[in-house]
């Protein structure tokens, strides 16, 4: 288990080794000396981010500065080199700062950063100083060993070891320094008495105190002490505490009780009268930012208290009575400023346009597009700021330990949308939290990455036959929303033919898109034909879209209507109604086509001359109605004239001249309403077809029971055969006429294959209808064409085993003389032989036949109309 764990570890730190190489920008840190010459050279920071990997272009400049914390020192040239710009002086620049350090981040080509940081470091060039020359100090003859004097500390510009670091007094035995460290980390010395004092030996000291640095050699400074020993006042005012610490708010207003400090004195009168006051080295800031009421010894706020300008304020107050000679009491007042949420976040743009930034529309996820550095004053919680950005935008905010970038999170597309208003917001963690917020405009630059794309896929347009060659027939169009020549497009028709043509001879385009046409269209040779239009833009490489055109060519209004209902007889229809027709009697329905199509085919009825009073006409349906009573004094014919104009542009029309008759012979029935003719059509021809198929059945039984030898294998071949026994060839022609009978004749298939088959009528016409045979002397099957006809064998019962020795065939042509009524065994029957065939047995088989064929067709026929009655 702990090998595996040792392997995750493993793993985990070495993507985060990766991770972090991946995301972390590139730090460099120089250090120089401060008060170095203008010019001098701090650092290759070109050849050192190469060093670490950083992405630099290849020719000059390679590094661009995004930000800079005091461009007046310091400076980066085109070759990456960073020199100073001037002498630079820390104790001017930073103060008493223990870092002094200068900032600059810039940006390679590639959108890389790096983080440049110069330190300054502090030269012992400045000694210890006092605010004045000299320091005067009245001190009571009856002071005690161990009583203390503050002095007025000497400063230096210089700041950590280079400042002041001890105080000494010129050697004596009566006074002594005792040096103490203030909040702020300087130094201050304590006057000590050592031994007692006696005004009348000596009344004036004069010492020097000196201030050291901890430089190497160290400098010094020096203030000449003047103290002066005064007549005694037997009790001296008495602090409570040597040293008070408060703690007050920042930005608290003026008033604002700091501390109420009290001192005793036990005289009396002017004596034990204490006035409070602060010592002569408290500074001026100090004093215009506190002030103390001299007789009750209460510091209020006296100015504005700004945590960021001053966290700490370390106060000196001395306390003396109104009595002669009095030696005043010192206590030391340390007022800490207590910070609030007072400063909002400050956002600052380290872009080099604050205000616009441009970005390619195919810039990649994690392209930097601007820096962003944000501040505030506050310290702690309140100072610790958090930024994001407003809103769904494809861009991000990246933290790092100074600094943020704003990168590419989304695909950018300047079509759908070609600004960006971004909003930073930061907001501190204090109570309650401050925001603060900046925008940046980011403009998408374009691409050519859009095809043009038509309005419309398909265009199609209506044009009227016989136009003008040369006239416009329609305009497309194909947006492109790219700018520029990305976004320019022409246009061009794509080769192809029409009707085994060049397109272009039908058609052409200009660069605006507009299509005219190169010839006269006909309606009646080309009713439509299609091309293609192409649009291509003219970026680099260029894209291109194409749509298809359809043209319609239309018809003119160029054909007269038609009358076909009712018929007209040179222009003339003659109708005749019931002379006691009521109101509403339909008395005939006009019909009329008109070739033409659309308005131009759409007809309107009217009546325009003769009897109108007596009849109207439906405009849209034709049908002529009576508007009133004929009585028995009516006259007996009545004249209208019928109009059929269609809706063409010239209108074109026909007319009807119809007369009425009033037939006394017909009844008059007053429509209940129209009449569905198609379906009393319909009915009919069913019941007809109903009836017809039940009287076939009919027939076909009794023909079955009548003659059950009679079948019917195929309509286009019959085979008679003789029953009877009949012999032929070597017998002598006998003078008795011989009868054949029904027996003596049956049908059979014509698929037989016997040797005795004779007798074979075979006719054409017999495939589409069965006719009856009548073989009385020498006629033929109705139907049937002497050409068609091949022959009719039949044999003698007794030699139908013998085979037969005569080939003689004998076809029926027209030409031929008069041919024998019968031929058997392929010789004809000599006409002097009586031969005979029962005639009426034969035409009443026949005529049964003929019938069932007919009332066969004429089912056929009548189911045919009923279907297509049904269609219409």
């Amino acid at each position: 288990m702990q090998t595996k764990e040792m392997e995750l570890i493993q793993l985990i730190a070495v993507f985060l080794l990766y991770w972090v190489a991946a995301e972390a920008v590139i730090n460099l840190k120089y250090g120089i000396n401060e008060e170095m010459k203008p010019g001098s050279v701090i650092g290759n920071v070109t050849k050192d981010a190469l060093k670490q990997g950083f992405q630099i272009a290849l020719q000059p400049p390679y590094l661009r500065v995004i930000s800079n914390s005091e461009p007046r020192w310091v400076e980066l040239s085109p070759a990456g080199i960073l020199t100073t710009q001037m002498k630079i002086d820390r104790d001017v620049v930073c103060r008493q700062n223990p870092k002094c350090i200068i900032s600059l981040e810039v940006m390679s080509n590639s959108m890389a950063i790096c983080v440049i940081k110069v330190e300054i470091e502090d030269l012992n060039d400045n000694a210890p100083r006092f605010p004045t020359s000299h320091i005067d100090i009245e001190i009571s003859e009856n002071a005690s060993p161990g009583t203390r004097f503050p002095l007025e500390g000497a400063s230096d510009p210089d700041s950590g070891i280079f400042g002041v670091q001890s105080y000494s007094i010129t050697p004596n035995e009566l006074f002594g320094l005792e040096i103490k460290t203030r909040g702020d980390g300087s130094k201050i010395a304590e006057l000590v008495v050592q031994k007692s004092l006696d005004r009348e030996t000596q009344s004036h000291y004069t010492y020097e105190i000196s201030a050291e640095d901890g430089g190497d050699p160290p400098k010094i400074g020096a203030v000449q002490l003047n103290i002066k020993v005064i007549d005694s006042n037997d009790n001296n005012p008495v602090f409570d505490e040597p040293v008070y610490t408060v703690n007050v708010m920042e930005n608290s207003p003026i008033n604002t009780l700091v501390i109420d400090l009290n001192a005793t004195d036990p005289d009396e009168g002017t004596n034990g009268e204490v006035v409070y006051s602060f010592n002569s080295y408290v500074t001026e800031k100090t004093r215009d930012t506190f002030n103390i009421d001299p007789g009750t010894g209460i510091i209020t706020v006296n100015g504005v208290l700004d945590y960021e300008a001053a966290k700490i304020y370390e106060i000196d107050v001395q306390a003396k009575d109104l009595g002669p000679n009095s030696i005043p009491a010192h206590c030391k007042v340390t007022v800490n400023v207590m910070d609030t949420n007072d400063n909002p976040p400050v956002i600052s743009l380290l872009s080099l346009n604050t205000e616009v930034v441009e970005v390619s529309e195919n810039a990649q996820r994690g392209y930097v597009i601007a820096l962003v550095r944000v501040s505030d004053k506050d310290s702690g919680a309140n100072g610790k700021v958090q930024c994001r950005l407003q809103g769904n935008v494809p861009f991000r905010l990246q933290e790092y330990e100074s600094f943020s970038t704003i990168l590419v999170d989304g695909r950018l597309d300047r079509e759908q949308k070609d600004t960006y208003n971004l909003t930073i917001q930061a907001e501190d963690s204090g109570t309650p939290p401050l925001r603060a917020t900046k925008s940046l405009v980011v403009k998408v630059t374009d691409e050519n990455d859009n095809p043009p794309h038509f309005l419309k896929p398909h265009y199609q347009e209506m044009v009227m036959e016989n136009n003008l060659p040369g006239s416009c027939l329609l305009a497309v169009s194909a947006e492109d929303p790219d700018l520029g020549m990305n976004g320019t497009v022409s246009y061009s028709i794509i080769p192809g033919e029409i009707k085994h043509m060049d397109v272009n001879t039908y058609v052409s385009i200009n660069p605006s898109g507009r299509i005219y046409s190169m010839r006269s269209f006909d309606h009646e040779y080309t009713r439509t034909f299609d091309f293609k239009v192409l649009a291509r833009d003219n970026g680099n490489p260029s894209l291109s879209s194409n749509a298809t055109v359809r043209i319609v060519v239309l018809d003119v209004n160029d054909n007269t209507p038609v009358m076909t209902n009712p018929p007209l007889v040179n222009g003339t229809a003659e109708v005749s109604i019931p002379r006691n027709a009521g109101v509403g009697y339909m008395v005939t329905q006009v019909k009329a086509d008109d070739y033409d199509e659309g308005e131009n085919g759409r007809l309107t009825y009217t009546i325009s001359e003769g009897d109108r009073a007596f009849f109207e006409i439906d405009q849209v349906n034709g049908e002529v109605r009576s508007t009133r009573m004929f009585g028995e004094n009516a006259k007996s014919t009545y004249e209208i004239t019928v109009v059929a104009r269609d809706h063409g542009k010239p209108s074109l029309s026909a007319s009807a001249y119809i007369v009425v008759y009033l037939s006394p012979d017909l009844s008059a029935q007053e429509p209940i309403g129209p009449v569905n003719l198609s379906l009393i059509f319909i009915i009919a021809l069913g019941s007809i077809a109903a009836i017809l198929f039940v009287t076939m059945i009919f027939v076909a039984v009794k023909c079955k029971r009548d003659n059950k030898e009679i079948r019917t294998y195929n309509c286009s071949f019959f085979y008679l055969r003789r029953v009877a026994e009949y012999s032929y060839g070597n017998q002598k022609k006998s003078s008795k006429k011989k009868k054949l009978s029904k027996n003596d004749i049956r049908l059979v298939p014509r698929d037989v294959e016997e040797t005795d088959k004779m007798n074979v009528v075979s006719c054409s016409s017999l495939t589409s209808s069965l006719n009856y045979f009548d073989y009385h002397q020498q006629s033929l099957p109705l139907g049937c064409r002497r050409s068609e006809s091949t022959f009719l064998n039949v044999e003698n019962q007794n030699s139908r085993n013998a085979a037969p020795n005569h080939g003689y065939q004998h076809p029926f042509t027209g030409q031929a003389h008069q041919q024998p009524d019968l031929i058997i065994n392929g010789m004809p029957l000599p006409e002097t032989e009586n031969y005979s065939i029962d005639s009426s047995y034969v035409n009443s088989r026949a005529h049964l036949i003929k019938r069932y064929v007919l009332i066969r067709n004429c089912y056929q026929h009548l189911v045919t109309v009923v279907i297509c009655n049904c269609f219409i």
